[in-house]
């Protein structure tokens, strides 16, 4: 389950309907799909063969149309992280720049634990939501964020698009940003 640490302040905020409310209070969707549905097999597998990625989009078939339908995407993959993962270093430290899109930066965790930092309205500061399986989360475009890997070092997670390229990456210089 998803919690979230406001960093100004080192507040922790636990519990779904406690972490759904704040995050609303910040434009950001959080919603909570069940991990049970998924195979065993797949639960806490970090390197998956193409066949097994479209198991777990076929697993999650009717909670993807349905954020879909609601959020207008059009597209949707699997990505996976791990240490198996070729210039995993690089790929974080991509990853790990404050950034903002033009569409939603979404993410439906799988396996493993990811983390968002988010920046939050004036009076919050930037925010981290740390994500487990089964946590859905949309970063609203135009919201600086970034995210990254956890101490485990592995996630798999659905990704949905709008744009059938994806979201560009737009640097956001931000010298109030401290990344501890």
């Amino acid at each position: 389950m998803a919690e979230v640490r406001i960093r100004n302040t080192n507040e922790r905020i636990a519990g779904e309907e406690q972490v759904k409310a704040f995050l609303e209070s910040q434009e950001v969707l959080y919603e909570h799909w069940d991990t049970d549905k998924l195979p065993e097999p797949l639960r806490e597998k970090f390197t998956l063969t193409d066949e097994e990625k479209a198991e777990i989009l076929a697993t999650y078939d009717s909670e993807i149309r349905d954020l879909a339908a609601r959020r207008g995407y059009q597209i949707w993959d699997i990505i996976t992280l791990s240490e198996a993962t070729p210039n995993i270093e690089e790929l974080l430290k991509k990853f790990e720049a404050v950034h903002t899109h033009t569409e939603d930066e979404i993410r439906a965790i799988t396996a493993g634990r990811g983390i968002f930092i988010i920046k939050g309205k004036d009076d919050v500061g930037y925010f981290d939501v740390e994500l487990t399986a089964g946590d859905v989360i949309s970063v609203p475009e135009n919201k600086p964020h970034f995210f990254t890997l956890m101490d485990n070092r592995k996630i798999v997670a659905v990704r949905l698009f709008i744009e059938k390229d994806g979201w560009i990456a737009e640097p956001y210089d931000d010298p109030s940003f401290v990344k501890a």
